[in-house]
Formats: C-alpha cells, sequence, structure tokens
C-alpha cells in the first residue's frame, strides 16, 4: 500500500518512513502542506498521515482543503497535543483517526491497516477472497486454509489486489502502490509480479482484462 506522510520533523520522518517501509508500505514523504497539495492525485494514495503543527499552514487546514475538493482517502491525523478539543476538531475536519506523539511506527501500521480495510469495505481484521485469506498484522497468507509462503513483493501486490477483490487495477496503479516515485519503475515489471504471484495462488485467481489491468476473483 502507498502511503503519503506529511511531517516536517525529517528526523521523525525518516524514522517512520523506514519502519512503514519494514512493515510493507510504500511511504512518500512531503514537508509541508503545500508539497501535499502540490500532488497531482492524493486520491491515488490507500491512506495520508498529516501532522498538525506543519510550518506555514497547519495540518486542520490541510485536512479540510482536501476534504473540500472531495478527496476521500483515509486521513490519520499525527499530533503532539493531544487533548479532547484538539481531537474533536481533528475529526471533525475529515480526519478518521487521531494518535499522539510519541507513538511507535507498529501502532501506526496497525490503524493504516484498519483504516484502509474499513475504506474497501472489509469488516474482519483478516482480508479474504475467494480462497485466499490473508492477516495483515501477522503478514501470514493462506490458500485453502494452507499457509503459503510470498516474497516481500508478492505479498504487497496480493495485499493490494485483496483490498481491491473484483475491481480492475492498472498497471500503472499498482506500480504506484508497488514502488516509490523515486524508485526505477517499469510497466513491464507489474507482469513479472503478477505472473509469479499466479504460480503461487492459482492462475484462475487473477483476470487479466485487457487493455485496462488485471482484477483478483472475489
Amino acid at each position: 500500500m502507498r502511503i503519503l506522510l506529511i511531517e516536517d520533523d525529517q528526523e521523525i520522518a525518516s524514522r517512520f518512513v523506514v519502519r512503514l517501509s519494514e512493515s510493507g508500505f510504500v511511504v512518500e514523504h512531503a514537508h509541508d502542506a503545500e508539497a501535499a497539495l502540490a500532488w497531482p492525485d492524493p486520491n491515488r494514495f490507500s491512506a495520508l498521515i498529516v501532522d498538525l503543527g506543519l510550518p506555514g499552514m497547519d495540518g486542520i487546514s490541510l485536512v479540510k482543503q482536501w476534504r473540500n475538493r472531495k478527496l476521500t482517502t483515509p486521513i490519520l491525523i499525527l499530533s503532539a497535543r493531544g487533548s479532547w478539543q484538539e481531537k474533536v476538531d481533528g475529526l471533525n475536519a475529515g480526519a478518521d483517526d487521531y494518535v499522539v506523539k510519541p507513538i511507535r511506527a507498529e501502532e501506526i501500521a496497525a490503524r493504516l491497516h484498519a483504516l484502509t480495510r474499513r475504506a474497501a469495505g472489509q469488516t474482519s481484521h483478516k482480508l479474504s477472497a475467494g480462497k485466499i485469506e490473508l492477516d495483515p498484522a501477522a503478514k501470514a497468507v493462506w490458500l485453502e486454509g494452507v499457509q503459503i509462503n510470498l516474497s516481500q513483493m508478492e505479498y504487497r501486490l496480493l495485499h493490494l489486489l485483496l483490498l481491491r477483490a473484483g475491481h480492475i487495477l492498472a498497471q500503472g496503479d499498482i506500480l504506484d502502490h508497488l514502488y516509490s516515485m523515486t524508485s526505477e519503475r517499469d510497466l513491464n515489471t507489474v507482469e513479472v509480479h503478477i505472473g509469479r504471484l499466479r504460480r503461487k495462488i492459482g492462475r484462475d485467481a487473477i483476470t487479466t482484462v485487457r487493455g485496462l489491468g488485471y482484477r483478483l476473483e472475489r
């Protein structure tokens, strides 16, 4: 899953980028609200993490602007301020969750998984489609009840497909969720990863929709 972190403290940002990347997220970073608003299509992210104490435009104003622009991506607020009034203000501005620093990256990862599950209409803590089941907390995958081993990239791809099960994902969208903007990117690698994943979960599990992309069957 690809997320955007808006945090002006470079040390905190670097730490979260590393730890969340280790948890399987592709993390982009913007150092202030203006840089975040400059992203061409924030709806292509799975989630957004917004620090409230940003220089210039504050985090609450950023959240309000995004929601006024009809952005539907889940937003998690990260703040050093934890009074009930500030939490209410953040949630009323359009945020979906609010956490107070200091916080461990593992908790943020768990909250992001919960937000993206709800956004995808999934109520269980596990994601499933057909004979496939994935547990984001355990990073484990089962096929017909038998646990299978996936590479990190195969796991990321399957996680994304499960979140959008039954829907077509374009190659470009898949690429965005597998690699950061600073990585070398090639659309042909998507076909390679799809092929490898099919060999492990079954060729019929993923349908190629010619000219449009791929769909994980429910």
